[in-house]
């Protein structure tokens, strides 16, 4: 058997090999690495794809901190959001001076749990961060109601679900990262849609704010050198765009390759009553950035399953509420429980869009291996 990653970049790469070389080459010809037409070529299928304006940055980070900067906050304001995330969610806001106020995620969804979000409000709240963790939205319909009813901004940490459909009540559906005043994303490698470097975008709908996001991205600059806000530097590449406009073009097909390998894990995990398989909401789909586990046997199991070759994840082994730079904020163990408990039980599995079923099966029979030895 081949080598199982649990993220296999180089296979994905190799099924589209000739397309990517030749548009890095087209870069590198033309030797224009910056703002040339390969990003605003890029922005404008992302554009197209989402339904939505797409301003191309640097990184996931950069777009959360752009996002916010673009909104108008003032140091202080609070802004809701969830421990259990990656540390650039928090860090983005206490770099800008925000204050961060948590709210617990739910057990087996992972995303912030909405019916805890307006305990949490406040005459200092001026807007909602949630993160659409792992794949799945977290639940925007009530989270948009809430915002309207407390006149609220929405930010949306879409960066590890780009292709998923928050679906509404109504039965419409938009794609995560556009629901909200502001969506944010990110094309590190591993995820959805990854470079093969850094890369970020922010969405929105509204086409002044798309104009100021634009603008702060570019160091405020309104003409060249004429700047009308302070900004920031944050730039997509050429050579990241071009890899990024050819993945574009497979994207549908491989988020059915990972919806694919989650329903074998579901189909032969689902028994294991150590084991509980990610749950699924009908007010979302799931594009499985990360396919996640939960069992009380996290850590054994991960060692076991290294012995079998067989690699896997914690997102994330830590809180952010207990991380020694946020004890400022002064929350303390036992805050947020489901969150500090799924620091403890989480096991992200090997999910990309190159696993065969072999690999699957053998992945899977381990798994079996453990618990049966119990």
């Amino acid at each position: 058997m081949q080598t199982i990653y649990m993220c296999d970049l180089y296979g994905q790469y190799l099924t589209m090999k000739e397309e990517i070389d030749e548009a890095m080459q087209e870069v590198i010809k033309s030797t224009r690495f910056i703002k040339s037409g390969k990003v605003l070529d890029f922005e404008k299928k992302l554009s197209t794809y989402l339904n939505t304006n797409v301003i191309a940055c640097g990184n996931g980070t950069d777009a959360l901190q752009i996002a916010f900067m673009a909104l108008g906050l003032q140091p202080g304001d609070e802004v809701i959001t969830t421990p259990f995330t990656f540390v650039a969610t928090v860090e983005v806001l206490t770099l800008l001076g925000l204050k961060p106020v948590f709210v617990d995620v739910c057990p087996n969804k992972f995303n912030i749990d909405s019916s805890k979000i307006e305990a949490a409000i406040t005459e200092k709240t001026k807007a909602i961060l949630p993160v659409h963790l792992f794949g799945q939205c977290a639940d925007l319909e009530t989270i948009q109601a809430l915002a309207k009813k407390y006149n609220l901004f929405v930010v949306e940490d879409a960066c590890q679900a780009l292709g998923t459909e928050s679906v509404f009540k109504d039965g419409s559906a938009k794609m995560a990262g556009t629901i909200g005043h502001v969506g944010c994303n990110s094309f590190f490698p591993s995820k959805n849609l990854g470079a093969f470097g850094d890369g970020g975008a922010v969405y929105t709908g509204d086409e002044n704010l798309a104009e100021v996001i634009r603008s702060i991205a570019n160091h405020g600059m309104k003409q060249k050198y004429q700047y009308e806000r302070i900004g920031v530097n944050s730039r997509l590449d050429s050579i990241q765009a071009a890899v990024l406009e050819v993945k574009l073009k497979y994207f549908n097909q491989h988020i059915k390759a990972r919806q694919k390998a989650a329903a074998y894990y579901d189909e032969h995990l689902g028994g294991i009553e150590e084991v509980q398989i990610p749950q699924r909401v009908d007010y979302s789909t799931h594009t499985f950035h990360q396919y996640t586990i939960k069992t009380n046997k996290r850590d054994e199991l991960q060692e076991f399953l290294k012995s079998k070759g067989i690699p896997s994840m914690v997102y994330y082994p830590g809180v952010i509420h207990l991380q020694e730079a946020y004890q400022f904020l002064g929350y303390k163990k036992g805050d947020f429980p489901v969150s500090e408990q799924l620091a403890e039980t989480v096991l992200s599995l090997p999910m990309h869009t190159e696993l065969p079923e072999e690999q699957l099966e053998y992945i899977v029979g381990s798994i079996k291996t453990f618990f049966t030895s119990f």
